[in-house]
């Protein structure tokens, strides 16, 4: 399950910002920190983990999404919150 989670966000982030895909992405340091992420597409990011998801991500829960390892872990908490 944990797989399924890292290729969402991983094509999440990908979506915004396409030449990133084929790099190395540290799981617990942030995408801020890896790569030129701004403002701009972490919120793209983040609307596309929802929409990929079907989960609400409400602004106080954006940190947690920062790195690979961090929303992969939100992902996984969230779903099993709701059952599945």
């Amino acid at each position: 399950m944990a797989q399924e989670y890292e290729k969402i966000v991983k094509d999440a982030l990908f979506s915004v910002a396409p030449d990133l895909e084929g790099e190395e992405i540290v799981p617990d340091e942030t995408f801020r920190d890896q790569f030129e992420i701004d403002s701009i597409d972490f919120l793209n990011y983040v609307i596309g983990l929802s929409k990929a998801t079907g989960l609400d991500i409400p602004e106080v829960d954006y940190s947690e999404l920062e790195s690979l390892q961090g929303a992969v872990a939100y992902l996984r908490r969230r779903k099993a919150s709701m059952g599945f």
